[in-house]
């Protein structure tokens, strides 16, 4: 196993550098020290041949012109707050607004867009990267100092993992999550609308028209969101479903998982015989199917259009703030934050 690392590009003067962790196996994963972003992500099909597995860009400029968080570390708060507020320990706290009349990823300048510390870690089981951000108190409207740590391993057994933890010194928002868009198809080849996702989830969060949880947790049976026993994707960007169509004609909402770190999340490819198993501490999983994705740039030769890569991003409920039947997502003073989520591929069943 091996860590690499070249000059990606500048940004505002400040070098942005490119680390790329190898193992034993083929498997080859690259991130940027900007956003924490994974770029790449190359992994053998069932006949050995290795692709890349992820939309990601080939510039600074591109990622900063383009990028619907491709990759990237979201924080401080995955997902919409509605209205762009929030009460805390009697305080209103007004946050940008950067979607519609909400606000959405950490704001205008989250932890997707922000230059991260970065230490290389080599170990003789794994290789990997320590990210650290300090976000100072009242960055982009939230409270509190933050110390953010973001560590990302790989082992020879083709298992990705990424780490999170976090420490305030006020009482503060934090539900961090990873934006990877995942195409198993392997370079882009195909859209990912014959993707087969198993979760393993009874329910999902009701959205109003504004994507905004409404707080209900509806009942997956007999609808398009029960993927129980496996799905292909298109299933819900062809459904009449009401939050199939507010979402653009697809997906894009949180799933609440029945179990952790018991395969709870299984995405095919079966052409490629690709597969991915998603494991974690989080209660949460959003399924985004890419359904706002632009044709206006190429995504490494390939045009980009609707469709063409899918995030799974584990967190807390969203607007969990904002909605008193969900879990806090306060962290308090002086506590610390952890999570851990596991990506592994081409595990067997």
């Amino acid at each position: 196993m091996q860590v690499s690392k070249e000059k990606f590009g500048e940004l505002n003067g400040e070098t942005i550098t490119a680390f790329t962790l190898k193992n034993d196996a083929g498997f080859e994963l690259t991130s940027i020290d900007y956003g924490c972003i994974i770029t790449k992500m190359l992994v053998p099909d069932a006949k050995g041949t290795v692709e890349n597995v992820v939309l990601g860009l080939d510039s600074i400029e591109e990622y900063e012109k383009y990028s619907p968080y491709f990759g990237a570390t979201i924080g401080r708060v995955a997902g919409r707050i509605g209205g762009a507020t929030f009460q805390l320990d009697g305080e209103t706290y007004e946050l940008p607004v950067n979607d519609g009349n909400n606000h959405l990823h950490g704001g205008h300048k989250g932890f997707d867009r922000v230059i991260w510390d970065t230490k290389v870690i080599e170990e003789k089981d794994y290789v990997g990267l320590e990210f650290t951000y300090f976000s100072p108190d009242g960055e982009e409207g939230y409270p509190g100092n933050l110390n953010v740590k973001v560590t990302y391993t790989l082992n020879n057994d083709n298992v990705f993992k990424i780490a999170y933890e976090g420490n305030s010194d006020k009482n503060t928002l934090l539900n961090l999550t990873n934006h990877t868009y995942f195409n198993l198809s392997g370079n882009l080849k195909r859209d990912i609308l014959k993707h087969v996702l198993t979760m393993k989830s009874d329910r999902f969060i009701e959205l109003n028209d504004e994507l905004i949880p409404t707080g209900e947790l509806l009942d997956v049976q007999d609808t398009v969101f029960d993927f129980r026993d496996g799905r292909v994707i298109q299933d819900g960007t062809t459904s009449t479903y009401k939050q199939n169509i507010l979402a653009g004609q697809g997906y894009d909402h949180p799933f609440v998982l029945n179990s952790n770190h018991d395969r709870e999340i299984v995405l095919e490819d079966r052409e490629s015989g690709r597969n991915l198993v998603i494991e974690t501490d989080e209660p949460c999983v959003v399924l985004y199917t890419g359904n706002q994705l632009t044709e206006d740039f190429e995504i490494s030769g390939v045009k980009s259009k609707k469709y063409l890569g899918l995030c799974l991003e584990t967190q807390k409920h969203p607007d969990a703030i904002n909605q008193p039947n969900f879990p806090s997502i306060v962290l308090e003073k002086g506590k610390t934050y952890k999570s851990e989520t596991t990506y592994s591929f081409n595990k067997n069943k």
